[in-house]
């Protein structure tokens, strides 16, 4: 999941709203099997702008989140009164590899960088 969203930078108790809200749903989200956690990332190059990064197994897991009521609350208030907009993605993972897990390399990378 990417989550992109923007505050009104006019008005900082709205982030500070945002942020105790957030909390008590990061608490929920361990509960919900096939969810592995949220990452939220501030945007360098554009104010007010941040970017949420979920991690779950299957559509499954993501419905099972969007279901719970502690979520359902979190997103009537972002469009009510937390967000001035905000972007949703849902997106399947092509390849996942590190510098210790190489099994998913292209073979291109593998020919260059061994």
């Amino acid at each position: 999941m990417i989550f992109e969203f923007w505050f009104d930078q006019s008005a900082p108790e709205i982030y500070e709203e945002y942020l105790r809200e957030s909390e008590r749903v990061r608490a929920a989200l361990a509960e919900v099997d096939g969810c592995h956690g949220v990452e939220r990332f501030s945007s360098c190059a554009t104010p007010g702008k941040f970017v949420a990064i979920g991690f779950f197994d299957n559509e499954e897991a993501v419905t099972r989140w969007r279901n719970r009521p502690e979520h359902r609350r979190a997103q009537g208030l972002g469009r009510a009164r937390l967000f001035t907009d905000y972007r949703l993605r849902m997106a399947e993972l092509v390849r996942d590899h590190g510098p210790h897990d190489r099994a998913e390399v292209p073979m291109d990378s593998r020919r260059v960088h061994g």
